[in-house]
């Protein structure tokens, strides 16, 4: 097994205590930049700052726990943090009276202390990481049972060696012969308590059926009387691969299979917040792009300056759907996909689809609340009638509302569909956003939507 190194359950407990410094630094910092505020309450201030710190710290603390956190978790993360800091410090402040600071000392430590904690943070995280890849403060764990759902099990701890994981074997009453891990079964239960004792398990997975009662308590009794760390593992159908969300009905613990974050209030308010600011400060902007745009449409060929079509929106709806013509008047607009070289195009609307320009006037949609900034595209009637019926997760794409530009779209599926394995992977696209999203995911979208509209991307017509 190689040597192993324990020092690794401090790691959160030092990544934490750094925090502590990085908000008391920022703190005195501050203090030398505005001296004249600070010098005569500045101990009782600093000591508020860190009495409304003791509330955060256990948060921080669980964060740094988790073994893996993408960039834009870890920057919410960390923007959370702050401002429940900001919350408690505030209120520490004018309940003692001292409401003569002014806001600009505020922003100057909460910006300064935001971007250092996302920096410290990243960096951390990926040192950790590099650190555990090279064999170091890993964790030894034992698999309890020999079933399908271990083996998924153990595929995933080993999908990332900065996981930190070992595997040092697996227990059953039981191995058959179709396991593929069968030189890593070390014995039966009964010979668990030995083996965790001789080797030094940290931490047993238990993937054997929660019926089975003189299993699960002769195991759990062993964790106990060894200080060892249990987990439940339930044997969910392999078909079902995405994240679970734990919730309850009373005393009864329950999976819910799918993931959305939109569905809390809080993220409900924020992005429609976001939406509204972004779309109004756009629109009242927008006769610089409009009045030009409306003179070229116009010139290009006769007919309206706006193609208006029914498109299914948020949960199933339909909705009336704002876009630039780019194309001569047909009678196919409806039904007909548009293609690389569409006969159908003017001049002026293939560029105005290769750069995107043509789905501004959605914007409008955005402000009267049909659709969002960020979100999976809006299909036309006919398209949702047919995909619906040959991919079976079509429709759940519209359980938030249709968006301008979508985290599919900056992925490259985009543009026509001639096979069906495009639209696959473009529901495939939305669906992860749903279930992933986030405020900075937004954002990262909206970026890289601007930086390929400037690049003029192939599928775009």
């Amino acid at each position: 097994m190689g040597r192993t190194t324990r020092h690794g359950r401090y790691f959160h407990k030092i990544l934490t205590l750094v925090d502590f410094l990085i908000l008391n630094g920022v703190f005195f910092v501050v203090t030398l930049l505005n001296p004249g505020v600070m010098e005569i309450h500045g101990r009782l201030v600093w000591l508020l700052l860190n009495v409304a710190y003791i509330p955060i710290a256990r948060h921080l603390g669980r964060i740094h726990k988790v073994r893996a956190m993408q960039m834009d978790r870890l920057s919410l993360s960390a923007l959370r943090a702050v401002c429940f800091h900001a919350l408690g410090f505030i209120f520490l402040l004018y309940f003692v009276g001292l409401d003569d600071i002014p806001w600009e000392v505020f922003a100057e430590f909460y910006v300064g202390s935001t971007v250092l904690l996302v920096l410290w943070w990243t960096g951390a995280h990926y040192l950790l990481k590099k650190y555990r890849r090279g064999g170091r403060s890993y964790t030894r764990v034992v698999i309890v049972g020999c079933s399908p759902t271990a083996e998924r099990l153990l595929a995933e701890m080993e999908s990332d060696s900065g996981f930190g994981y070992r595997c040092q074997g697996f227990f059953d009453i039981y191995c058959p012969p179709s396991f593929t891990h069968r030189k890593l079964y070390a014995g039966n239960l009964a010979d668990l308590e030995a083996f965790v004792v001789d080797n030094q398990t940290d931490e047993i997975f238990y993937t054997i059926s929660g019926e089975n009662r003189e299993a699960v308590q002769l195991v759990l009794g062993i964790c106990e009387k060894h200080m060892v760390k249990f987990h439940f593992v339930p044997q969910i159908s392999p078909y079902l691969t995405r994240k679970f969300r734990l919730d309850s009905i009373g005393e009864m613990p329950v999976l819910e299979v799918r993931n959305n974050p939109l569905e809390r209030n809080a993220n409900k308010f924020l992005k429609r917040a976001f939406d509204i600011a972004f779309s109004g400060t756009f629109l009242i902007f927008s006769p610089l792009v409009f009045i030009p745009v409306a003179i070229a449409i116009k010139l290009s060929s006769p007919g309206p300056v706006f193609f208006k079509q029914v498109r299914t929106g948020y949960m199933g709806r339909d909705f009336l759907c704002w876009k630039f013509r780019t194309m001569k008047v047909n009678a196919q607009a409806d039904t007909l996909q548009a293609t690389k070289d569409d006969p159908r195009k003017t001049r002026v609307g293939d560029f105005l689809r290769r750069t995107s320009i043509d789905e501004l006037p959605q914007f409008i949609n955005v402000l009267m609340g049909d659709m969002s900034v960020v979100g999976p595209r809006p299909h036309m009637l006919k398209h949702t009638e047919d995909y619906r019926r040959l991919i079976g997760q079509y429709m759940v794409r519209h359980l938030i509302k249709p968006g301008i530009t979508g985290w599919a779209q900056v992925r490259g599926y985009r543009g026509q569909t001639e096979e069906l394995w495009q639209m696959e992977r473009r529901v495939e696209h939305d669906i992860w956003y749903i279930e992933h999203w986030s405020f900075l995911l937004d954002l990262k979208i909206v970026v890289r939507t601007v930086i390929n509209a400037f690049s003029s991307e192939e599928k775009a017509y």
